[in-house]
């Protein structure tokens, strides 16, 4: 396989397995040129390889910059911006995990909280058992996502590695 033809490859499948993970197709292909690129990309480079539009590339550009995944760079010289993706895994695990938990984690707690405690008037068998069962879930998810920031903050931790590694 040339190399164009396995960097176009990558792209595409990276592409397809961002919408799998919740963010569109676009932002993923942009994020994986990013990432295999040796050198800072302009956005019109982006829009060319991607064959994208300009509102396209800066929104999806923009989203990425919000995650903390992907970095403007400045060159001497240039007027134009470049881009460059978090080229360090362990890191980029980080990040995602921790912008996944605010963007799904918290917001379902948040509604699990609500619902556990919003029928305590009702007396019900079935009211109670949704009770107990939402209780028990928005205790399951608060662990889940306990232990997953405790591993994103002790990266260099051997132990937190290792749970990283496991996760991936």
């Amino acid at each position: 396989m040339e190399f164009k033809e396995a960097k176009n490859k990558f792209v595409q499948t990276w592409g397809a397995l961002g919408s799998q993970w919740g963010i569109n197709k676009t932002m993923a292909q942009i994020h994986a040129l990013l990432m295999i690129s040796h050198e800072p990309l302009s956005m019109e480079d982006i829009m060319e390889e991607l064959q994208i539009s300009r509102g396209n590339a800066s929104m999806n550009l923009r989203a990425l910059m919000d995650w903390g995944i992907v970095y403007k760079e400045f060159k001497q010289g240039e007027r134009r911006e470049f881009f460059t993706a978090e080229k360090d895994l362990d890191e980029l695990a980080v990040k995602i995990a921790q912008e996944r938990s605010k963007r799904e984690i918290k917001p379902a707690l948040k509604v699990l909280k609500e619902v556990s405690t919003g029928v305590k008037d009702d007396k019900s068998a079935e009211a109670k058992h949704f009770t107990d069962q939402t209780e028990k879930l928005y205790d399951f998810v608060l662990k889940a996502d306990n232990m997953l920031e405790k591993a994103t903050e002790y990266k260099d931790n051997w132990l937190a590695g290792l749970v990283m590694k496991l996760m991936r």
